[in-house]
């Protein structure tokens, strides 16, 4: 078994570490955010670590209506430029704590006003040292370069961050100690995923398209397709892919779609019958037998959870879909070519 499977077995028990041990630290963070009252949330991460702030993005602004912004690093750390970050809460996301234009940048915006937070694996690395406050993702060293439970780990804090900025951490309890429980029932879906993985062996290119809050899980099976499988992996909304990409649709191109129950899954399953009509090759991530119906291989997540909550369920099937599909390719998901585990940029 690869060390990324492994990991990927892991997370119930690294979301659950984090959960108990990030807990009261949300609490007497959520007090001080309700007094601060930021007017803009800012993000600032790259990789897949850009991929959990995707996420945030969409899950703080819908329960706490501030707006949020993803930050272009470059701005701070090759333009210099002095942004207006008065009123800003900041908040860096980084599996190291150690890339260098994530630590630049949260060190700028500490300077030019912000409140900021970090969020990394590692207690010791350079970015607790440039920040106001620190969360740590409870999930053990991960050994393999493609990252799994550590994004998993991130998704959980963001929770508890926008809990504590909407000042609901106690209504949120009982559903987020719900998510290691759902994580584990998608670890159940591995031996069917081994069943169809050898149906895309030769798979060269694909779409990857989800809307809302599994928006950000779209992008994240595409960085690990293309990272362990060498697969060519665009990643949609599924509004944008309307609005020209499903042109490039033809007979067995192969999409996979996000679709959890609730606000996004009438759209969902729209496509994903308009994608049946023009005769794609479709794998439907989803709980519902409405929508797995209309897939040509459907990965059905065996608890029905409402699309706030899913996004960490959710990504647990595409995640052993790249694992195995790499080994499959007789390839090695734990050392992708010219990669490594900590990316310095500037």
């Amino acid at each position: 078994m690869s060390l990324m499977l492994q990991e990927i077995e892991e997370q119930p028990h690294a979301l659950e570490q984090t959960l108990k041990a990030e807990w009261k630290h949300a609490e007497r963070l959520s007090r001080i955010l309700v007094k601060r009252d930021p007017s803009l949330i800012l993000l600032v991460a790259r990789g897949t670590s850009d991929n959990a702030a995707q996420f945030a993005r969409y899950l703080m602004e819908i329960t706490t209506g501030i707006p949020v912004s993803l930050a272009a690093p470059s701005v701070h750390t090759l333009y210099r430029t002095k942004v207006r970050l008065t009123d800003a809460l900041a908040i860096g996301i980084s599996q190291s704590g150690e890339s260098t234009d994530i630590n630049l940048t949260m060190q700028h915006a500490r300077r030019c006003g912000a409140f900021t937070i970090g969020i990394t694996n590692d207690p010791q690395s350079t970015l607790t040292s440039l920040v106001d406050e620190t969360f740590v993702t409870h999930a053990g060293q991960e050994r393999s370069v493609a990252a799994t439970k550590t994004y998993t780990a991130q998704l959980m804090v963001l929770y508890l961050l926008a809990a504590s900025l909407h000042g609901s951490l106690a209504r949120w309890r009982n559903s987020l100690q719900q998510i290691p429980h759902w994580t584990a029932k998608s670890l159940q879906l591995q031996r069917s995923i081994l069943e169809i993985v050898e149906r895309y062996r030769f798979m060269r290119q694909c779409a990857v398209i989800g809307r809302g809050l599994n928006y950000a899980n779209a992008f994240e099976l595409a960085i690990k397709l293309m990272e362990t499988c060498y697969v060519v992996a665009d990643r949609f909304s599924s509004a944008d892919f309307l609005h020209g990409p499903i042109a490039m649709v033809e007979v067995g191109f192969p999409v996979i779609l996000f679709a959890a129950p609730g606000k996004v899954f009438a759209h969902m399953l729209k496509l994903t019958r308009r994608l049946a009509k023009l005769k794609a090759e479709t794998v439907v991530i989803s709980s519902e037998p409405q929508i797995l119906n209309h897939a040509t291989r459907g990965l059905r997540i065996p608890v029905r959870i409402d699309d706030l909550y899913s996004p960490i369920p959710y990504i647990v099937p595409g995640q052993i879909f790249a694992a195995l599909l790499a080994e499959t390719k007789g390839l090695t998901p734990d050392t992708p070519r010219s990669l490594s585990k900590i990316t310095r940029t500037i």
